[in-house]
This record gives C-alpha cells, sequence and structure tokens, in this order.
C-alpha cells in the first residue's frame, strides 16, 4: 500500500504541477496557479499520515517505509528547485521571458552545484528524521535495521552528489574566449580583424 501512494504521490505531484501552471499561464489566472502549486505539500503530509498509520496499526518496517521517508526527504529538498525551474520554462514559453539557464562556467557554476548539494542535504536530514521518528516508534532494533539502512542511502546519495558539486569548484570550466573560469560578456568587434 505505501509503494502504490508514492507512485499516486508522484503522479499527483506531476498533475498538479501541470495545473497550476496551465492555470497561471494558459488562464492567464496567476493567483490561482499559485494556489495550486501551493497545494503540493499537502501530497508529501498525506505520505507521511499514511506511513505513521500503517506503523501504528502494527506493521512491520520495511523497505517501503523507507522508501516513503527518502520520497518525503527529496521532495522537502529538492521540490521547490524543481518547481521554480519549471515555473521558468513555462514563463519563456508562454511569457517570452529569458530561458533559465544555470550557469556553465566558472565559479558561477560552482556556486549553482553547491545550493542543489544543499537541497539534497536537506534532503537527507529530512529523511533520517522521519526514520529516526519511526525507530523511536517502533523501539525495537531488531525491527527497524531496514530503516536505519536507509539513512545510509539518503547520506551517501548526499555524498556523492557533494562530490560532484565540489568538482565544480576544484577544476571550474572555463568559458569560451577566456583563460578565467567566468564567460566573457565583452561585444566582440569583427571589423578589427
Amino acid at each position: 500500500m505505501i509503494v502504490t501512494l508514492i507512485i499516486i504521490c508522484e503522479v499527483a505531484f506531476w498533475v498538479l504541477l501541470a495545473a497550476g501552471l496551465a492555470t497561471r499561464y494558459l488562464l492567464k489566472m496567476p493567483r490561482l496557479g499559485i494556489a495550486i502549486l501551493l497545494c503540493e505539500p499537502l501530497l508529501e503530509l498525506l505520505l507521511l499520515v499514511v506511513t505513521a498509520l500503517d506503523l501504528k496499526n502494527g506493521a512491520d518496517p520495511s523497505w517501503k517505509h523507507g522508501l516513503a521517508a527518502v520520497y518525503i526527504g527529496y521532495t522537502v529538498g529538492h521540490g521547490h528547485r524543481t518547481v521554480k525551474w519549471l515555473d521558468g520554462h513555462a514563463a519563456h514559453r508562454f511569457n517570452g521571458t529569458p530561458v533559465p539557464r544555470p550557469p556553465r562556467y566558472g565559479w558561477a557554476r560552482a556556486r549553482h552545484e553547491g545550493k542543489s548539494w544543499l537541497g539534497s542535504v536537506v534532503a537527507a536530514a529530512v529523511a533520517s528524521g522521519l526514520l529516526l521518528l519511526a525507530m523511536w516508534y517502533v523501539d525495537d532494533p531488531s525491527r527497524t535495521s531496514s530503516l536505519e539502512s536507509w539513512m545510509h542511502v539518503a547520506w551517501r546519495a548526499a555524498g556523492i552528489h557533494g562530490l560532484v558539486a565540489l568538482s565544480y569548484t576544484l577544476f571550474p570550466k572555463k568559458g569560451p574566449g577566456t583563460g578565467t573560469g567566468e564567460r566573457d560578456e565583452r561585444p566582440h568587434d569583427l571589423t578589427k580583424v
């Protein structure tokens, strides 16, 4: 039941996102669109309540409960960025605003990757907090080892993401036509070639 609910929450996330963006840009009702987008956290709250009730009703803690905690953590850590990114693309498509692109070079890219990694740290912390609460609630270490292993999964993923983000700091990609890691924004005068 928990896995089915996770799938339903994921599908509902994208349905609500599409409905919110369509309302905001196609129907030209930005306030209603934002209100629909603000309903997204209710999905995670529903998943959290159902998972807690499942444990309360005597279900053995399993990988399903761990997956639910990691899913909620991921949504808390990266959900806002995902919605913002898609909102920027919808604004570009329907309002003609510039395409939202992350920086591609130098320290700006390293900062961008560092902020993204912080989302993974938040995701791992939220997942760990929920898993610790579940382990405390069950209060039987012999039954909660699968939940503990999900904490390791969450922090391992955050660690790998951190190494990738660190690589952008240690080895910044250089912009075209410059010796530095920043993009050359000066206009080029082709008459002097």
